[in-house]
Formats: C-alpha cells, structure tokens, sequence
C-alpha cells in the first residue's frame, strides 16, 4: 500500500480546498520529509483527512468520551465528540476528505469521505456522511453502502484500522501502539509493510504438507505394525508344507497329462 495524494476541503483548520500530491515535486525528490508548523496550521487535519477518507475514523476521534458537540441532548443536531462529521470547519456548509492510494497488486484507487449541512446552508442540520471508492485505472466505481465501502477499501488496502494507526500513521503519542503490540501482531504488520507476507504463506503450506506426510508415514507404520510376523521356526514349517504341496501339484498335474495322451 502507498499513498499517492492527500485533499480536502473544508476540514478542522484548514479553510478550503487543500492538496498534497506526493507523486510530485518536491516529494518525489526527497526519500524523507517533515510537515512542519505551528499549533493550529493545519499538521494533524492533514493526518485526518487521510484517516477519515480510507476509514471514516480518525486516531484523536478514536476515545471513548461522552462529551457531545451541540446545544444538548434534545438538539437533533447534537454529536458526540467521537463522531467524525465534527472535522467538519465551523462556518462551512460542506466538506470532503479524499486520498488517492496504490494498492499491494499496483492498481490505483481514490477513496473519497463527504459531509454537508441541510440545503448547503451554514446553520443546516449535519447530515450522513457520504464514502465513495473508485478504480483511477479504469474510473469503476467499487462501493455502495457506506459500509460495503469501507470494507472495499480495506481489503484493498490490507490493513483495518487499527493496523493502519499502528504502522502507516503512527498519531501524536501513540507511538508506543506499535511496541505494544503482541509478537504475532507486530508480524503481520511488518509482513503488510514490507510486502514479505508470501512468506508466511509458503511457511504455513510447506508447515502443513510437512504434518500431512508425516500422518501418512504413522498410518503406514501402524498399518505395517498389524500385519503378523511369524517366528523362525514357523516360518521354516510353512514353507516346508507349501513345498509338499507344490510337489504334490506337480504330481497331480503331470497324472493328469499322461491321461490326455492315453
């Protein structure tokens, strides 16, 4: 997964339209670079306009806090602080968030979050928010529901949520989220980041052929382990009679020719 391009318009701290096209110049050109600025430019609305167009969540949206946004609880347009149309500018009528991001097969999609107020109009209701996924490589559009659309988007992005807060965007203070993270999880974020999890694939296949074959081989020793073994003596016994027998077939075999030619 890489991200291509950040916009929106409208969000937090920022006033209008904004972009951040990281296929171009200067980015392009710099292996590593800082947003930099002071408190209330705008640095943490960019991590959330890229958060809230890929899964409608942001990390500083993401507590538990009963605090609400509005005039009280019988406000039909009260929110709660989590609630992610809140990023919304206040003053604005409407608001979008939209990245462009390169998936692990190398096709290219845009992810887009939107929100409005009630007739486009500052003091209208907030309404529901809008999430859309469209293909740049064939401009197919991939979603429906809001939730077939985040979950089209994660599959494509291979990471949920709270994989992509650990790896990709590691938020103010959290870090740590990251180390936290048992052994196993701390894996499989490496494998998505790095590409390597065919590994673990052909690890696990090979770790099954390997416990396939080795059940087959106990069931043929079991099975071999059934069949009676006779001892010496036993064995000289049997063949001795099967050889009687033998000449006794013979016997009776070469009477039976003599009588044809008779």
């Amino acid at each position: 997964m890489k991200i291509l391009a950040i916009r929106g318009c409208n969000l937090a701290s920022l006033a209008g339209e904004f972009e951040i096209d990281l296929c171009k110049a200067p980015f392009t050109d710099q292996g590593v670079f800082a947003i930099v600025g002071n408190t209330g430019a705008g640095k943490s609305t960019l991590l959330d306009a890229l958060c809230v167009a890929l899964f409608d969540r942001t990390p500083r949206l993401s507590n538990h806090s009963r605090v609400i946004v509005g005039r009280g609880d019988d406000d039909p347009a009260t929110l709660g602080a989590h609630d992610a149309r809140t990023l919304l500018r206040r003053g604005a009528a409407s608001g979008y968030a939209e990245v462009d991001f390169e998936s692990g097969d190398l096709q290219r999609y845009r992810a887009r979050w939107s929100v409005r107020r009630a007739r486009n109009q500052t003091e209208g209701t907030l309404q529901d928010q809008q999430m859309s996924l469209v293909s740049l490589d064939g401009s197919e559009r991939l979603s429906g529901t809001k939730t077939e659309t985040l979950k089209a988007i994660a599959t494509r992005l291979g990471l949920s949520f709270d994989q992509f807060r650990r790896s990709a965007l590691l938020a103010q203070n959290d870090f740590a989220a990251f180390l936290r993270a048992d052994g196993r999880d701390r894996s499989e974020l490496l494998e998505r980041m790095t590409g390597t999890e065919i590994y673990s694939r052909l690890s696990i296949a090979a770790h099954l052929k390997a416990t396939l074959a080795e059940q087959h081989l106990r069931d043929a020793r079991t099975a071999l382990g059934a069949i009676p073994v006779l001892e010496d003596m036993a064995r000289f016994e049997a063949a001795t009679t099967h050889g009687f027998a033998e000449d006794a077939r013979r016997a009776a075999r070469a009477r039976l020719d003599a009588a044809d030619l008779a």
